[in-house]
């Protein structure tokens, strides 16, 4: 047991933040991802929301300020009325604890794009999410000392 780590945060996916790089992506899928044929490792999150884990995820996850993309999601379909209701608050909890101010707006990729982007993703993270257009890519920055 550690001090300061989130319990939604495993082992596994501490081991994963922690192996990561600049420029490295991590795709948070909801429930209906096919997160195992998309490629990369998978994390299981079980019985976890996407957005508690974004929220952990972030504390120690700078967001790369070199980039216009470094938070991606997952374009609705034309029928789909408005905006996800997960989106806003993704939102806020992306600007909570995003103290250098690269978060400027998601960028749209459409379901294929999406998961073709997922598939070059370090690592997916299998949630429970149960929202739609829950899928959420984010991309690592630099930690400046």
């Amino acid at each position: 047991m550690l001090k300061g780590i989130p319990d939604c945060i495993s082992p596994d996916l501490m081991k994963i933040l922690m192996e990561m790089g600049h420029g490295d992506e991590l795709c948070f899928a909801d429930a209906n991802c096919p997160a195992s044929s998309l490629g990369p490792p998978v994390v299981r999150a079980d019985g976890l929301r996407a957005t508690e884990l974004l929220e952990a995820v972030l504390g120690f996850f700078p967001l790369d300020e070199f980039v216009e993309q470094n938070v991606m999601v997952m374009k609705p379909l034309d029928n789909y009325p408005g905006e996800p209701k997960v989106w806003e608050t993704y939102k806020k909890i992306i600007k909570a604890q995003d103290f250098s101010g690269a978060f400027k707006d998601f960028s749209l990729l459409e379901r294929y794009a999406f998961y073709e982007r997922a598939s070059k993703c370090y690592a997916v993270v299998a949630t429970s999410e149960g929202e739609a257009y829950a899928n959420l890519i984010i991309k690592k920055g630099v930690i400046f000392k």
